[in-house]
């Protein structure tokens, strides 16, 4: 495993500056090993409701503490879970949609796979594009 470490800068979208970073530097894909840091906003899915509803998606404007983040990115996008503090202790969490700004600093280290390639691709079953992964040939 190669492993990318880089900060992110006030203002700076999360999800599309790793999905950008991740093009350009880690054709292969990444999982996100480690993350920390502080938005002024957050996009999210929140978890399924009793009734099966998945549509829930909510975006919060206020400053949080990036408690950690896990999930894989590849040139077919990205699959990311968040957990968040606010000024309270409390925690928020869900499935990354975006407007997940920085506040003053987001540092992440990805590791980049070297024998396999992730990707992502429709999967009827689920409805979603679902992680694939395919042995490199190089």
């Amino acid at each position: 495993m190669k492993m990318h470490v880089l900060r992110l800068t006030p203002g700076q979208e999360v999800k599309t500056s790793l999905e950008e970073y991740v093009r350009r530097e880690a054709v292969r894909g990444v999982v996100v090993l480690t993350c920390c840091g502080s938005l002024t906003s957050a996009t999210l899915r929140l978890a399924a409701a009793p009734d099966g509803t998945t549509d829930k998606i909510k975006t919060f404007k206020k400053h949080f503490e990036v408690l950690g983040m896990s999930g894989t990115i590849s040139r077919g996008g990205a699959h990311l879970h968040i957990c968040l503090s606010d000024d309270q202790g409390g925690t928020l969490g869900g499935h990354v949609m975006g407007d997940l700004v920085v506040f003053t600093t987001m540092e992440i280290a990805l590791g980049e796979a070297t024998d396999v390639i992730l990707d992502r691709q429709d999967d009827p079953a689920t409805g979603y594009d679902e992680l694939t992964v395919t042995k490199d040939q190089a």
